[in-house]
């Protein structure tokens, strides 16, 4: 096949991967998940802030020590967004513990 022949099929594909592309953009002070797929399960970890982007589709995130040795820049894909919802937050009272319990 030529390459003219090809533009067609290729202009296809790119339309079809747009269409299912998400736009997603992080600012610094942002939060969010990173993704890892240990043993063909995918999990998502964290909760990182974002310290900046890298290049176009890159960000670097604010590990905690215990990751010191894991690389602190990760493509777009790999990361989800954290949004606060404060239905997830469970009001408590403060309990309060007899003394004399032993």
């Amino acid at each position: 096949m030529t390459r003219e022949q090809l533009k067609p099929a290729q202009s296809k594909q790119k339309s079809n991967a747009d269409n299912m592309r998400r736009k997603l953009e992080f600012q610094e002070e942002d939060h969010v998940f990173l993704r890892v797929s240990p043993t063909k399960r995918v999990r998502f970890v964290g909760l990182f802030e974002v310290l900046g982007r890298v290049g176009k589709v890159a960000y670097k995130l604010a590990l905690p020590p215990e990751l010191s040795s894991v690389h602190n820049v990760y493509q777009v894909s790999l990361l989800r967004k954290h949004v606060p919802n404060l239905n997830h937050v469970i009001d408590y009272t403060p309990l309060h513990v007899r003394e004399n319990l032993k």
